[in-house]
C-alpha cells in the first residue's frame, strides 16, 4: 500500500527502500510549497504597503507597471479595478493554499489553487522575464502540478480522514 490506503498516516510496516522512497518522494515538496505559500500570503497580509492601490511596493503600483509587458493584459485591467481588493484575494488565497498543502487537507483542491495563483502570477507579474527561466512563476507553476495528480498520500489530513472512512465501512 502506499501510505494513503493503508491507515497507517505514513507509518506503514517495513518495505524496501525504493517503495518507501516512492511513498514520501512528494512530502519535501508539499513541505516547500506548504510553507512558501503560508509566508508569501502573510508576508502580503502584514505589508499594509503592498496592500495599497498607490504608492512604492504596493499591488497597484506594480500591476501598473508589468501591465503592458503581461500575456494577458486584461488580467492586469481586472486586478487594476480593485487593486486593494486584488490584493487581499491574493493573500488570502496563498495563506490558504499553503495551509491546505502543509496539513494535507482537500490536497488535490489546494494544489490546484496554488498552480492557477501561480499559473495567473506567470502569466502577468513575470511573464516579461528573458529568458522565460527567469520568472520564478513558472517554476512554482511546474511544482504545484505533481501534487495537483497525487494529493497528499502521507502525514495528511485526507489519509486519515480516507482510513477512517474505510473502517467505517467495515
Amino acid at each position: 500500500m502506499n501510505g494513503y490506503g493503508d491507515g497507517s498516516y505514513g507509518l506503514s510496516e517495513p518495505r524496501g527502500l525504493r517503495e518507501r522512497a516512492r511513498e514520501y518522494a512528494l512530502l519535501p515538496l508539499r513541505i516547500f510549497l506548504g510553507v512558501t505559500f503560508v509566508y508569501a500570503g502573510l508576508d502580503k497580509l502584514t505589508d499594509s504597503g503592498f496592500l495599497s492601490a498607490t504608492g512604492p511596493g504596493s499591488i497597484g503600483e506594480m500591476m501598473r507597471g508589468v501591465r503592458d509587458s503581461s500575456a494577458i493584459p486584461a488580467l492586469v485591467d481586472l486586478a487594476l479595478k480593485s487593486p486593494e481588493g486584488f490584493g487581499y484575494a491574493i493573500a488570502i488565497g496563498e495563506l490558504l493554499v499553503g495551509l491546505g498543502t502543509l496539513v494535507g487537507l482537500w490536497a488535490r483542491l489546494a494544489a490546484l489553487g496554488g498552480a492557477l495563483i501561480s499559473l495567473s502570477l506567470w502569466l502577468t507579474v513575470s511573464w516579461q522575464a528573458t529568458p522565460y527561466y527567469y520568472g520564478n512563476d513558472l517554476p512554482y507553476l511546474m511544482a504545484w502540478l505533481p501534487l495537483v495528480l497525487a494529493g497528499a498520500a502521507v502525514f495528511s489530513a485526507d489519509a486519515f480522514l480516507a482510513s477512517r472512512r474505510r473502517r467505517r465501512s467495515m
